[in-house]
């Protein structure tokens, strides 16, 4: 034990614990963008054909989620029918 105390991990645990308390006290100011970043985040006109419409994204999200769901299902049935025929061949047997 006494090892692991004098050891170059222990002061670093130390160290780090330390620091992240040193951390929590701070705190962050906002500072507002500047000219330059607000033209850059504004709206492009020239590039709003480009952008996904919210309705149709959610349209296909809704029918990706229908089809792997009904294709998941396909596929169980089928193994249930693989998995059950032969026992229903055997009790008609």
């Amino acid at each position: 034990m006494a090892f692991l105390l004098k050891s170059s991990v222990a002061p670093h645990f130390r160290q780090t614990a330390r620091n992240d308390s040193l951390s929590l006290t701070r705190r962050q100011y906002h500072v507002e963008p500047g000219a330059r970043e607000k033209a850059l985040l504004a709206a492009d006109p020239s590039l709003r054909r480009f952008k996904s419409h919210k309705q149709g994204v959610l349209a296909i999200k809704r029918l990706r989620k229908v089809l792997t769901v009904a294709v998941v299902a396909g596929f169980c049935y089928e193994i249930y029918v693989k998995v059950m025929m032969p026992e229903e061949a055997r009790a008609q047997a």
